[in-house]
């Protein structure tokens, strides 16, 4: 069976490939996918995010390594399944990354990658509330929503705790400047996320020239004798198959799967290659290397008004929830949990925003409390979280075998540099400064975690260290560049080395952007199918 592209991976990348490589109508497309249909109502409410967090038919729910700096915890970190990927499970905030970001791209030596240059990608992509502007789109597929004025009241006093301290407001995250507090906007439409998998391939699904296969393990690449790219050898059911490519393999299958076919596929260090019985086809060392993912801390508070989900944790309050949604799409179940936030300086001395605060008008679930004095008691209450824009450590995806069913060692090397470390007390001392302000203290009845105990620095790094979690942002281990030694592949997202054969998703990030990276991956596929067509005209 033969096509003219192959994608592997229906994430938020394959799924904007899929539906720009075959548009024209002149290109046979193929898309393999590891996981389901995804056809789950939870995935479409907003609301039912947490749902989906730890849910096996739609996450493949994969850990770390135990982490040193960390005290060898094993960190969760969910990795979407099915059509879709990480783009249905996410919490849906679009976030761009901001101007800096993608300068650093170029500067890596990545000529075509530079905030002038993907702006026009990012409008491209997107149907936003204020139209075509200088900074966002009117008619593209992934629809926006600006929240303001619809989130839970309470998030006014997060705002108004943060005006009150002097930081700006920022009336837009994705325009010309995104520092300071504000309310986010949301990859959501009429009250039912909007991800690549909705707006893009469903409706490209109908075409004749593009065929989609769910539950298909991809267990290596096929190449000619001359390192082309030729196909890719897959499971069905079990059931061994090859499927072969006229023109390109394409690797959408994120910043774990992405590295790991490489590396089964004999592309990577030969020497960890060779030491798992694996023949090399082409050296490349950075393949898997370079991982790179934002870390985030919370603080919970008891608050001394009704708060969003204390009502929500009744049986009454989940069907009134859920009947208001199917009846109106409207509720709670429309919204985010994490509905305001901000970037800010973490001191004075910070020539940009280096931090980013979420703020959650929920109390923490349960089980996120076991051991503490009020595990099995639901309160009113809220969420103060923050994370480091720009993280500096770096860790590594490799495979541990030659068999695709096992999962790769994730070793992300939390907080493994004093600069992570840094920035990890600046988070704490900034929540500390917003949930002091007047504001703030004025719907508090007291801080439950980490409590009044933790003051000093090495006692609020010490609760970081204790209780920080990924913010599942994975990227970068398959980083652009224009090195081989130290990148995968070049500015064209070719692979260096082989040919008929790119990477397009978050594992090509040079480095990881400030905020989430699902409005960045869809970027990175918007550009790589231009790129693709304009070679293929």
């Amino acid at each position: 069976m033969t096509y003219d592209y192959i994608i592997v991976g229906a994430g938020s990348a394959g799924s904007i490939l899929a539906d720009r490589l075959s548009e024209s109508g002149r290109h046979s497309v193929l898309v393999l996918e590891a996981g389901g249909k995804n056809r789950s109502l939870a995935i479409k409410m907003p609301g039912a995010a947490a749902t989906l967090y730890r849910h096996p038919a739609h996450n493949w729910m994969l850990h770390s390594s135990p982490q040193q700096a960390l005290g060898g915890r094993e960190l969760y970190a969910p990795r979407g399944k099915g059509l879709g990927g990480s783009g249905v499970i996410n919490t849906m905030i679009y976030l761009r990354g901001r101007r800096g970001d993608f300068d650093d791209w170029a500067a890596a030596g990545n000529d075509g990658w530079s905030w002038h240059n993907v702006l026009p990608y990012f409008r491209k992509l997107e149907t936003h509330p204020l139209g075509n502007t200088v900074y966002h789109g009117g008619d593209g597929p992934i629809r926006i929503s600006r929240m303001r004025g619809r989130v839970h009241p309470v998030c006014d006093s997060f705002l108004a705790g943060c005006y009150e301290l002097g930081y700006p407001r920022s009336d837009d995250f994705n325009g010309a400047d995104a520092e300071g507090a504000g309310v986010y906007d949301l990859s959501v439409y009429r009250g039912e996320r909007c991800s690549s998998a909705k707006a893009n391939l469903h409706p490209a699904r109908k075409r004749n020239n593009l065929r989609v296969e769910v539950d298909t393990t991809v267990d290596g690449l096929l190449f000619d004798s001359e390192r082309r790219a030729m196909g890719v050898r897959v499971r069905r059911h079990g059931t061994p198959l090859d499927f072969h490519a006229r023109r390109e393999v394409i690797l959408s299958a994120g910043a774990v799967g992405s590295p790991q076919i490489l590396q089964l596929s004999g592309i990577g260090d030969v020497s960890r290659l060779r030491d798992l019985g694996i023949s090399p086809i082409h050296h490349l060392p950075s393949v898997g290397e370079h991982l790179q993912d934002h870390l985030s801390a919370s603080y919970d508070y008891r608050a001394n008004m009704p708060m969003a989900g204390k009502g929500s944790r009744s049986w009454f309050g989940r069907m009134k929830a859920h009947l208001q949604y199917v009846l109106t799409h409207t509720g709670p179940l429309s919204m985010s949990p994490v509905q305001v936030g901000g970037y800010f300086r973490g001191d004075d001395n910070e020539s940009i925003p280096n931090l980013q605060v979420h703020f959650s008008p929920l109390s923490p679930p349960v089980s996120e409390l076991r051991g503490s004095a009020i595990a099995d008691e639901s309160y009113p209450g809220f969420r103060l979280s923050f994370n480091a824009c720009r993280p500096t450590s770096r860790g590594s995806v490799h495979i541990v075998s030659r068999q695709a069913e096992e999962t790769p060692r994730i070793d992300p090397n939390y907080l493994g540099t004093e600069r992570d470390i840094e920035e990890a007390v600046q988070g704490s001392r900034l929540i500390r400064r917003i949930a002091q302000s007047r504001a703030m203290r004025a719907i508090t009845a007291e801080e439950i975690r980490p409590g009044p105990q933790a003051q000093s620095d090495a006692e609020l790094l010490a609760y970081f260290r204790e209780t920080c979690e990924s913010a599942h942002h994975l990227c970068g281990t398959c980083a652009m560049g224009a090195d081989p030694d130290r990148s995968v592949v070049d500015r064209s997202l070719k692979v260096h080395g082989v040919s008929g054969l790119r990477v397009i998703d978050a594992s090509i990030f040079p480095n990881i952007t400030s905020g989430g990276i699902n409005a960045a991956t869809m970027l990175v596929a918007e550009k790589g199918a231009s790129l693709i067509l304009r070679e293929s005209a």
